[in-house]
């Protein structure tokens, strides 16, 4: 585990924000990934700080791990039901607060936790900031079943909304396949830029095969965006076009 000492400031930045919003007895999401593990680990801190009463439902087994290690009281979903918060990091945001996630292959898990949550706030960032989510690719958790099948219907699938000719890869760990934490492969989608997220994620998931893929349509409440001096834009479906402005330079690339 990584010293707070050591961590990215924007990423600890943004996600100290977000446990701020932690209330004694919450039910929590943890997510996933590098920014998440910086949460989880200011989590900690807190808790231990504080003796926070807290019920988590990690997205990942090595979140759970993490937390484990931490002190944290770590239970299935089913266990606890509803949750009043999940706290998530992201690989792109856009405009209006969807997502690309799945970076770390656990997008089917954290969508799963996101839905069952009164709010998700993610923490991010400038550089996954994004006018348009696409070019960081896509991931698609597919049944290891009828994979070439599978893989041939995203094609065409893509080219009859005018996605036509984009490369998918097979997501591969030391020259070998990765497996999900449900046993599942993923492909990785390089489109570019997504016109219509909404479109990609409904025409993807009707497809038999796929079992679920990282676009977030709507799940986004809050997301934090920390910088690297240590301060932090709050993003909200409010206010979002007039704050989402300074984290753009002129080229519209993410600061």
């Amino acid at each position: 585990m990584a010293d707070l000492n050591d961590a990215d400031p924007a990423k600890l930045a943004a996600a100290r924000a977000a446990v701020a919003l932690v209330e004694d007895g919450m039910k929590l999401g943890l997510g996933t990934g590098s920014t998440a593990s910086v949460m989880v680990q200011v989590l900690a801190e807190r808790v231990k700080a504080e003796g926070l009463r807290l019920r988590c439902a990690a997205t990942s087994q090595a979140t759970a791990d993490l937390a484990t290690s931490l002190g944290l009281s770590i239970e299935t979903l089913d266990q606890i039901g509803r949750l009043d918060m999940t706290i998530d990091g992201a690989d792109e945001i856009d405009p209006d607060l969807n997502l690309i996630k799945g970076g770390g292959g656990a997008h089917l898990r954290e969508k799963i936790v996101a839905s069952s949550s009164d709010r998700m706030v993610v923490i991010a960032d400038g550089g996954k900031v994004v006018e348009r989510l696409g070019l960081f690719h896509l991931p698609v958790e597919v049944l290891e079943f009828g994979l070439q099948g599978t893989t041939a219907r995203i094609k065409a699938a893509l080219d009859e909304i005018g996605l036509d000719g984009r490369p998918i890869l097979l997501r591969k760990r030391d020259d070998q396949p990765f497996i999900t934490d449900e046993g599942n492969l993923i492909l990785d989608l390089s489109l570019e830029a997504i016109p219509d997220a909404a479109l990609v994620n409904r025409t993807l998931n009707a497809l038999p095969g796929v079992v679920e893929n990282g676009l977030f349509i709507g799940l986004c409440d809050q997301a934090f965006v920390g910088r690297d001096d240590g301060t932090v834009v709050e993003l909200h479906h409010d206010d979002i076009e007039d704050e989402i402005e300074p984290l753009f330079g002129s080229t519209g690339e993410a600061n």
